[in-house]
């Protein structure tokens, strides 16, 4: 049904919405523009490293970007070539996960998570054609760093406000979103990717910002079917909110433990982007038939196969809640952390294994791709659906913001240690990311031990629990 054809007495959030797949439809809506969002930002990630070790910066290239000596010099002294390449990326996509706080915050306290957002999606459309001009780089990436922070968390905190609290699609609901996501990621390589490498770095740019621009037709196309935000009129003065109760503090409390284990446990899966990248473009065998295809595509792959494993994980827990009883959502992270080190491990043979001279068969990267993928389906989505549900209604927004300080972690982290791939032996620096996901394996099981229900109860349920 498209939204013309709507009945004007529609009600979002009722438990009886099932148009899109069993889901509220305002879930479809949500999860295009996503994957519209997710396409172009994926896309310039996957271009950056390599655009900026192959292209920009080179002698005669890099003294044009404006501002970029005086980072050169006070940020990143001392680095050059691929470890400059890595921090700076490193650097980006940490402050990529860290402004969702204050979008979130902006969000909750003055224009409503509508309005927040639609000004994120704008500016990361100007942040992406602004890649199209070299000197303008950095500015660039301000946009985009300015541009997810008011879209991510909002779009992600729609999705919870789609479902009541006892509503159990909620789960399955942020799985369906990461499909969108990993469809996009799939796509926007094979895309993006190809015109950058092989047709102009600023075609793949320019394609990602015109995916952006579709996206928020997308997003203002179904707003009708989307939660409704209870802001005053102009001139009205804002009810002061419920304040947060001692439940409410600890399930804030709780989460925020959580953040720094979480970062840990995602620094292999976010290194793909990064060092693995660089290292699958010059020591893979990327030969297909007599063919040599980009080694962005190694992206496409990564989505591929991510975009199998959440529906195969998604579809082996809906056939086990049918015979027995479903893990809790730190059980299910458990699970994750330990492919999540079978994954990393494959990565060390890989380089272990590495004839003479030669290059990489395919073989460990794919065992790789496997293990990780079935990790990521476990511990991403089931993470994303568990801040979405203990978090306090009254800052739901600024909670999910603060759970992207796990990427932010992560990916500062991915900046330092990317940078020592070009100095350690390739055996060591995999088994950096091995020991990551092992530590997260451990506090994930020492989180269970401890808190128990604890960590899958609502706020209002801590309450009631407290007296």
């Amino acid at each position: 049904m498209t939204v013309a054809d709507a009945t004007p007495d529609y009600e979002v959030g009722t438990h009886d919405d099932r148009a899109f797949l069993g889901h509220p439809k305002g879930l479809g809506y949500l999860g295009f523009t996503e994957g519209c969002e997710r396409f172009s930002y994926y896309s310039m990630q996957t271009l950056l490293v390599l655009y900026m070790v192959n292209y920009l910066l080179v002698p005669g290239r890099m003294e044009n970007v404006v501002g970029l000596s005086w980072l050169n010099a006070h940020v990143y002294p001392g680095l050059s070539g691929q470890p400059l390449a890595s921090a700076i990326f490193g650097t980006y996509t940490a402050l990529v996960y860290l402004t969702p706080i204050v979008g979130g915050i902006i969000a909750d306290k003055w224009f409503g998570r509508n309005a927040t957002l639609i000004a994120g999606g704008v500016l990361m459309a100007i942040g992406h054609f602004l890649m199209a001009i070299e000197p303008a780089f950095l500015l660039a990436l301000l946009a985009l760093l300015l541009g997810v922070g008011a879209f991510k968390g909002n779009i992600a905190t729609q999705v919870g406000a789609l479902y009541g609290p006892n509503d159990l699609r909620r789960a399955m609901a942020f799985q369906i979103f990461y499909i969108f996501i990993n469809v996009s990621v799939i796509v926007g390589p094979l895309i993006s990717g190809t015109l950058g490498q092989r047709v102009g770095w600023h075609w793949g740019f320019g394609c990602a910002g015109v995916v952006m621009v579709l996206g928020l037709i997308i997003y203002l196309s179904g707003r009708k079917y989307l939660p409704v935000e209870n802001r005053p009129a102009r001139g009205e003065r804002r009810e002061p909110r419920e304040p947060l109760s001692r439940g409410d503090w600890l399930c804030v409390l709780y989460l925020v433990i959580l953040i720094p284990v979480l970062a840990i446990s995602l620094l292999t899966n976010q290194e793909i982007f990064n060092a693995y990248l660089v290292w699958g473009d010059q020591h893979f065998n990327l030969s297909l038939l007599g063919w040599t295809f980009p080694s962005t595509w190694l992206i496409t792959l990564d989505a591929a196969v991510s975009f199998s494993m959440l529906l195969a994980v998604a579809a082996f827990w809906k056939w086990w809640g049918t015979h027995r009883r479903e893990p809790d959502e730190i059980s299910k992270m458990i699970i994750g952390s330990v492919f999540t080190v079978a994954g990393g491990l494959c990565l060390f043979m890989a380089a272990l294994t590495q004839p003479a001279g030669g290059k990489i068969s395919m073989f460990w990267p794919l065992m790789f791709e496997l293990f990780n993928s079935i990790g990521f389906a476990h511990v991403l989505p089931i993470s994303l659906a568990l801040f979405s549900k203990i978090s306090p209604k009254q800052i739901t927004s600024t909670v999910i913001g603060l759970y992207y300080l796990s990427f932010f972690i992560a990916n500062a982290v991915v900046g330092y240690v990317g940078g020592l791939y070009s100095s350690l032996p390739t055996t060591t620096f995999w088994l950096i990311h091995v020991a990551s996901a092992v530590f997260g394996l451990v506090a994930f099981i020492v989180f269970k031990i401890v808190l128990g229900h604890r960590m899958t109860s609502t706020a209002q349920d801590q309450a009631k629990a407290l007296g």
